[in-house]
């Protein structure tokens, strides 16, 4: 016997099992050979792995449904379990193949551009990832996706969110309040990708039970990540040193998405980045990958793409006058 766990953090559980748990009755009576339990935000069947197969491939059909369609009636239970194909356009789990993570009100978080594929395909295949691109490209976004995505999945215990405390022209120190009122605002970004992607209290109670940590660069001094899917955003405003004690700090059973502009570097002129110099020595060892994203996989505004083709021009008549 073998068991099948299916997480559905992403919707209200009345919603797909019905009042008084008639949807989920209704399941049961397509699956006699599986034992169906229903427990907080996940589903249990237990039986045999054939039959766990096809009970997994169906269950993501009317979750996928739920999510597309905003309901769920006994009538479209009956139709999609009882069907023998897929929905179009799915895998074999029945849900969309670009599919990374089902975020807040049916929201379908997916890789967009070919750029964003592989930085997906890349983190398949390796432990540490360079995605390096301009502005609005998706980097964070996609990686902090791909982070939610392992954290469901149980691939790994913890999401660990972190940046160089560095200011875009501004000064923290100006700032009011303590140390984490100032530092949050410049943090944003990232609890706004998590926004997206999971149901508010369950974001808040990660991360107050530490299962997702969001930190400047300087608090992972002096630790190992095991166990972690760690992603370090706006990398180019990293020191060499800073870099390295980062990409050290990596344990057994963890992932790594290095994300950030090389274009938009806010060090002191005298120093080089980390990121810039990593390029160059790490882009032959085996087990890490840099992708490499331009104006073609902004998402943002169509107004994003052309100010950065034009400051791009800009920046090439200064170098080749």
């Amino acid at each position: 016997m073998s068991e099948k766990i299916i997480s559905i953090e992403s919707l209200h559980p009345l919603d797909l099992f019905g009042v008084n748990d008639q949807n989920l009755d209704l399941v049961r009576n397509y699956f006699p050979k599986l034992k169906i339990i229903s427990r907080d935000n996940t589903v249990k069947a237990i039986g045999e792995e054939n039959e766990l197969l096809l009970f997994e491939q169906k269950f993501h059909s009317l979750i996928f449904h739920l999510e597309k369609f905003g309901k769920l009636t006994q009538n479209d239970i009956s139709q999609l379990l009882g069907s023998e194909q897929d929905l179009p356009g799915t895998t074999g789990e029945g849900v969309p193949s670009d599919v990374l993570v089902h975020g807040k009100n049916g929201m379908l978080i997916r890789a967009r551009t070919a750029n964003q594929h592989r930085i997906v395909e890349a983190t398949d295949r390796n432990d540490l990832i360079f995605a390096i691109g301009p502005a609005g490209t998706g980097k964070t976004y996609t990686a902090v996706a791909l982070a939610v995505r392992a954290l469901k999945r149980k691939e790994v215990q913890r999401i660990i969110l972190t940046r160089p405390a560095v200011e875009a022209g501004e000064n923290l120190g100006f700032l009011p309040g303590d140390l984490k009122e100032k530092l949050d605002p410049y943090l944003q970004p990232l609890y706004d990708a998590l926004k997206d992607m999971l149901p508010p209290q369950k974001l808040l109670a990660y991360i107050e039970d530490g299962t997702i940590e969001i930190a400047p660069l300087a608090f992972m001094r002096g630790r190992t990540l095991n166990n972690a899917f760690a992603i370090l955003d706006e990398a180019q405003n990293t020191t060499t040193n800073q870099m390295k004690m980062f990409l050290t700090r990596m344990g057994n059973a963890a992932k790594f998405i290095v994300t950030g502009d090389i274009t938009q570097i806010d060090l002191p002129k005298q120093q080089i980045s980390g990121l810039v110099h990593v390029q160059t020595i790490l882009k032959d060892v085996p087990g890490i990958d840099f992708i490499y994203l331009d104006h073609s996989d902004i998402v943002r505004h169509k107004l994003v793409s052309r100010i950065i083709k034009a400051y791009g021009n800009e920046q090439k008549q200064k170098t080749n006058p």
